[in-house]
């Protein structure tokens, strides 16, 4: 009994002094000792596949009530019943359990946090433009990123394989021909890229593509589709990674491709909040929070001065990470600048069929 209290008194110390070095980086720390599954990759446990002819194997669709609904604001409209594009958005990570290396369709958890995280703060910036298409896929669980043992590769392919057929589905059943927006989040952001090379770049396909936005995830440009270099270009694609200059996680790489998303140049100009329209988090009531962030791209990250909000205050990477916020912070830039790039696609497509 005594060895066994001092075992558990040891173990307390330990979690302090962890506690203490990690400064809000816990959450990484419990990732990377207590998220791995306990049994290797195998396809003989992998969850049952989606099917994308069922509605509930979608987190968002345009003819039906869901969170990719909501507006922040009486005078920001939902135009998803007009749109004359469609947007098909690639979920960022939202399963991090141990149970398994990918998410089971109907796993409650990891379904709450796309519908009431991801659609509501990331994919609603897209019902202004577009009909918003999200499908659920059996995503790699988080730990995925840290794995050595090659089960986290397996596990993210076929996540991949998942959002590959739900971009087949889309296309045949729901475009039917209209131009449209891809764009993503931090795990989707990877499998968009990879769609983009293989299934868009040097395709038909391109020429629909009014942009993309893989957004949250390191992109070094080679997937085959030009980096916008204006705020109306189209046929072209944005990506940025936002943190503070010190922070000591950052996901941006050097040459990475970084887009300001005050600017839409590919640029490293410094735009202050006066450029910033307003950023948005649902998870606090909602509303339009104007002069919290500017923007400038550094060695292939979004540097930001540091947020002070409470509002915008979970920093799971560790401080001055705000991985969470890539699109919040910009929120309404964000529904400007697609607009504009919409407008810019039908005007050019106008212009070429009277030629």
């Amino acid at each position: 009994m005594k060895k066994l209290m001092y075992w558990v008194g040891g173990a307390l110390v330990l979690l302090v002094v962890i506690g203490f070095l990690a400064r809000g980086y816990l959450g990484m720390i419990a990732m990377t000792l207590f998220m791995e599954p306990d049994q290797a990759y195998s396809l003989d446990t992998v969850p049952e596949a989606p099917d994308y002819g069922n509605e509930a194997h979608w987190a968002a669709l345009p003819d039906r009530t869901d969170s990719a609904d909501v507006t922040p604001a009486p005078d920001v409209a939902d135009n998803q019943a007009t749109a004359a594009v469609d947007v098909f958005f690639v979920h960022p990570t939202t399963y991090v359990s141990s149970a398994g290396w990918n998410q089971p369709m109907d796993d409650a958890a990891a379904n709450k946090g796309t519908d009431e995280w991801v659609m509501r703060d990331q994919a609603s910036v897209f019902n202004g433009c577009c009909k918003v298409y999200a499908p659920r896929y059996r995503q790699a669980t988080l730990y995925s990123f840290q794995d050595q043992s090659g089960s986290g590769e397996k596990a993210l392919d076929l996540a991949y394989g998942d959002v590959k057929q739900a971009f087949t589905y889309f296309l045949e059943h729901y475009n039917q021909g209209r131009p449209f927006i891809l764009a993503s989040h931090s795990q989707g952001s990877k499998h968009l890229d990879r769609l983009l090379e293989e299934e868009v770049a040097s395709t038909d396909l391109l020429s629909r593509m009014v942009a993309a936005y893989p957004v949250g995830f390191s992109i070094d440009g080679s997937n085959g589709v030009s980096v916008c270099q204006q705020s109306g270009q189209i046929n072209c694609q944005v990506s940025w990674n936002a943190n503070t200059a010190d922070a000591a996680v950052k996901l941006g790489r050097p040459g990475d491709v970084c887009v300001n998303p005050l600017s839409w140049q590919a640029d490293d100009q410094f735009v202050s909040v006066s450029g910033n329209l307003g950023s948005v988090t649902f998870s606090s009531e909602g509303g339009i929070d104007k002069d919290l962030a500017d923007a400038q791209c550094v060695d292939g990250s979004l540097v930001v001065t540091e947020v002070t909000s409470e509002r915008y205050a979970n920093t799971p990477f560790g401080p001055g990470n705000y991985h969470m916020y890539d699109y919040s912070f910009y929120y309404m830039n964000i529904r400007e600048n697609l607009e504009e790039r919409v407008a810019g696609f039908q005007s050019a497509n106008a212009l070429s069929e009277s030629q």
